[in-house]
């Protein structure tokens, strides 16, 4: 049994997947899933239109778009067809994001575009692990230390500890966005 945390940024997710059981998880892999195409820049920040810019064009927004999907698609498949993840059960997703705000809610356009990019790839990334059966929960990123505290049981210490030593079993970077998914990915396994 698996479950897989992603840190969700701007074009690009850090998974981390995890085997169980949820008392003892052993980590399994580390990655960059792509969300965004190396061969077209502006999929990394679709609702912009240059530096501090939105993107005005609902046209362009949505062959962006489009791309987007297909390439979240791709790499969650390719992610789950990896090398040590192919052929397990994954238990379940955990995507840990910036925020959840409702980007009809924010007045100032470069804001704006900045939270629809967060719920685009976000989204993707749901839409992708639903296609292969898995069901995924979300966490916003300063939510993540109390409620992975509640859910795991155990102090914000003990966790960090432990997540802090997986980083010598899947090497370097083991940064914060790699220990959120980490995290995120022990969620899943309960």
């Amino acid at each position: 049994m698996i479950a897989i945390g992603f840190r969700i940024k701007s074009g690009r997710a850090i998974a981390v997947a995890l085997g169980g059981p949820a008392a003892a998880p052993t980590p399994l892999t580390k990655r960059i899933v792509e969300l965004s195409d190396a061969k077209v820049p502006a999929t990394r920040q679709p609702y912009h239109d240059g530096f501090g810019t939105a993107q005005e064009d609902a046209a362009v927004i949505a062959r962006l778009v489009k791309t987007i999907t297909a390439s979240g698609k791709r790499s969650v498949a390719a992610l789950l067809e990896s090398e040590g993840l192919a052929g397990q059960k994954c238990r379940g997703a955990c995507l840990v994001v910036g925020s959840l705000i409702d980007p009809a809610t924010v007045g100032n356009p470069h804001i704006r575009a900045h939270a629809n990019e967060g719920r685009l790839f976000r989204t993707v990334v749901e839409d992708a692990l639903q296609i292969h059966g898995i069901g995924c929960s979300v966490v916003v990123d300063k939510q993540l230390s109390t409620e992975a505290s509640k859910k795991l049981r155990r102090s914000e210490t003990e966790i960090k500890l432990t997540v802090a030593e997986w980083g010598s079993i899947l090497g370097a970077p083991w940064r914060a966005d790699e220990k959120a998914a980490a995290t995120a990915a022990w969620m899943a396994l309960v």
